[in-house]
């Protein structure tokens, strides 16, 4: 909301910085939602002994909150679009903290029936934090200009480093000292608390209490969407288009668009080794006791969480300097994903501390070159940055899927670590492939989209 004290004629103001505490919510959320995820792997050490459960039938438990994730990226977006990012996103906090809860009391139930609740809980969670990172992108759009949106989304990104920092640990502690059934309670209560800070906290870039006009008219001269969601006081903010089969059509027929998705599925490839079968990896293959696991995990998502940051500042930097914008984003990708592909040394170490030099290597250029959502603020049509994230998503997350599944008939089929190694790291060199010669000049995409007939969607 904007004061009588910022309107023409008042004494200039210096522009308050909001965004900043806008970006940092958007992390420690974030951090949250991955920390839900980390939960099972750590939980799964020991559940998989308590409910008799092989490597496959581990890796679809992994995989079975993404499905309904993947699912509900468009649904989302659209609704991300429809009714605003606040809201949306404050109902998926209450949604998957009250299905950790639950899926903790699923505990108790004999084996066979507590893995189809846990399985259809984490479905449902899925489902219900499918607008977090498609929201992380469209608050970034609205409340970043362009030259700080890179360190922006790189912020918010490297939550998925962090919450292994933070979560990994805690969570190693409460399973050895507890259970894994308290380890779902815990990531639920604390979710819970959350939701009452995300009220208090977020807001549009026009409508936030504590904003000043200098920093709107900041945020609006260097590129920021002031105005995308409803009551933002626009036309088009409160005509936001309904999701279409058009406009997907629109999406998947821009070739620079498919690149930066087929891009984004082969990074976050890396994304879900690490988030669930690496855990088991120090587990299984290099035999480290449960809470010996927490803590290693935690070790290379810091390096993780350090090159995703400085992913983000770099490519800001190089934007800065005067460097085209796709130079500026493509060089943190490529420069990461070749630095990932050093955990193939993993296959050849014997050193527990080579291992984990190896991927604390791996883990920090997998941050340094996660830049997608950057890249989807940057591209995606003005109408339809919640769509577009929300599609963006929904290939890349396609990865939560297949990941843990290939990796669990791999371990299975050959009872080794190495092929699956193998097979992440082919990922990662896809994902130049995808960057470089597809994706081609990275530009905001300009889409003319049709009105429905007869005003159905």
């Amino acid at each position: 909301m904007v004061t009588a004290a910022d309107e023409p004629g008042s004494p200039e103001q210096r522009p308050t910085r909001v965004r900043y505490q806008i970006v940092l919510m958007l992390f420690i959320a974030s951090c949250f939602s991955y920390g839900d995820r980390v939960m099972l792997s750590i939980a799964g050490i020991s559940f998989s002994k308590d409910l008799h459960m092989d490597a496959v039938r581990l890796g679809y438990l992994f995989s079975g909150f993404s499905w309904a994730y993947v699912v509900g990226q468009l649904p989302a977006g659209g609704l991300l679009d429809r009714f605003g990012s606040k809201r949306i996103y404050g109902i998926s906090i209450i949604g998957w903290s009250t299905c950790a809860i639950l899926a903790g009391f699923a505990g108790y139930l004999p084996a066979t029936l507590a893995f189809l609740t846990i399985f259809a809980l984490r479905l449902v969670s899925g489902m219900v934090q499918s607008p977090v990172f498609p929201g992380n992108g469209r608050i970034v759009a609205s409340w970043f200009p362009t030259a700080e949106r890179g360190t922006a989304s790189a912020i918010f990104n490297a939550s998925q480093y962090f919450s292994l920092v933070l979560f990994a640990p805690i969570l190693g502690w409460i399973s050895n000292a507890w259970g894994w059934k308290q380890c779902f309670w815990f990531v639920g209560t604390a979710g819970i608390v959350l939701s009452f800070v995300w009220y208090n906290v977020v807001y549009g870039v026009k409508s936030h209490p504590r904003i000043n006009r200098g920093e709107i008219d900041y945020i609006e001269r260097g590129g920021g969407l002031v105005n995308i969601d409803p009551g933002a006081g626009s036309a088009s903010a409160a005509k936001a288009p309904k999701l279409t089969w058009a406009a997907i059509k629109m999406l998947l027929s821009n070739r620079m668009l498919v690149g930066i998705y087929i891009g984004q599925y082969c990074i976050t490839t890396l994304t879900w080794f690490f988030l669930t079968w690496f855990p088991v990896y120090l587990s299984r293959a290099r035999h480290m006791s449960i809470t010996k696991v927490g803590v290693m995990a935690a070790l290379p998502a810091l390096c993780g969480f350090a090159g995703g940051i400085l992913g983000g500042v770099v490519s800001d930097r190089l934007l800065k300097s005067g460097r085209s914008l796709s130079f500026a984003r493509k060089t943190p990708i490529v420069a990461g994903m070749l630095l990932s592909v050093t955990m193939i040394g993993c296959n050849y170490a014997n050193a527990e501390w080579v291992v984990m030099v190896l991927m604390s290597l791996a883990f920090f250029g997998k941050g340094f070159g996660a830049l997608g959502w950057t890249v989807i603020a940057d591209t995606s049509p003005k109408p339809l940055i919640g769509v577009n994230g929300g599609l963006f998503n929904l290939i890349g997350n396609l990865a939560g899927i297949t990941t843990p599944i290939i990796i669990g008939y791999i371990v299975k089929r050959t009872g080794s670590f190495h092929d699956a190694l193998i097979f992440v790291v082919a990922t990662a060199l896809m994902a130049i492939i995808a960057y470089l010669p597809i994706v081609g000049e990275i530009k905001r995409v300009d889409l003319k989209l049709p009105e429905p007939a007869d005003g159905k969607a």
